[in-house]
């Protein structure tokens, strides 16, 4: 009779340990990568359980990886267009989704001897942009190029070096691969050699807007649920904030 005891209290405490110890999968825009693993770090604190599988990268490629069939339980993306996506495909409710911060666009590059203005870029040689077509920085450096109508033109000459995330702009400004690159402010702050030669008035462009949502899967997760609302906690607004990321109330 003991023994069985034991084996009852035994099973007792190893299925509230098991429901702890899920894996949480999270998709997030490149240009997050720091902050949300910082976050994660801070997150683990009250739940050591719980492993996180995180895939940063261009927010419209991990919405496609999700909508394909990848694992997601929670996704962050640069710009409300592909949250809306994966909402349309029913992969987020609506009601499981809201905005966690904003950033702004600027653009990066060497220290020039005089300054250098948004209608100077058809001076220079190699511009990097994300992809339009997936890369939200990009789409929002599109808009940028438009406003000033010089985008067709930068195109034309073939001077826009499309890069696979804000990220890889990044690295191609720093490196002095490119005269410059747009990317966003939170990221032009840990370029080693480049700097930030202009920012973007935010009327040129939507509203860098990062949206995180919890899809239909991360819903079935208590531990997903459980970091979907961390993320709304003033400590996870304090980490935004570190990064150079503004968050509202």
């Amino acid at each position: 009779m003991k023994i069985k005891t034991l084996i009852i209290l035994f099973l007792f405490h190893l299925f509230p340990v098991a429901a702890s110890a899920e894996t949480v999968y999270l998709s997030a825009a490149a240009s997050m990568t720091d902050a949300i693993k910082e976050i994660i770090t801070d997150f683990h604190v009250s739940h050591p359980q719980v492993k996180i599988q995180t895939n940063f990268g261009s927010s419209g490629g991990l919405a496609k990886q999700i909508d394909q069939g990848a694992p997601g339980d929670l996704y962050i993306s640069a710009n409300p267009k592909w949250v809306n996506y994966l909402v349309e495909k029913q992969l987020i409710a609506p009601k499981n989704n809201r905005i966690l911060a904003y950033n702004k666009l600027v653009f990066l590059g060497e220290k020039r001897s005089s300054p250098l203005t948004l209608e100077k870029l058809t001076e220079l040689e190699r511009i990097a942009i994300g992809s339009p077509k997936s890369v939200p920085a990009g789409q929002y450096s599109k808009q940028t190029l438009e406003h000033a109508k010089i985008y067709t033109a930068l195109r034309q000459a073939n001077k826009l070096v499309l890069a696979k995330d804000v990220r890889q702009a990044l690295l191609y400004a720093d490196r002095g691969e490119v005269d410059g690159a747009f990317v966003y402010r939170t990221d032009a702050l840990m370029a080693r050699n480049a700097e930030i030669l202009f920012t973007v008035p935010d009327d040129y462009h939507d509203r860098v807007a990062y949206p995180v949502g919890l899809t239909a899967s991360g819903a079935k997760k208590a531990a997903a649920k459980a970091l979907y609302e961390y993320m709304g906690t003033p400590d996870a607004k304090k980490v935004l904030q570190q990064f150079g990321f503004k968050v509202e109330d």
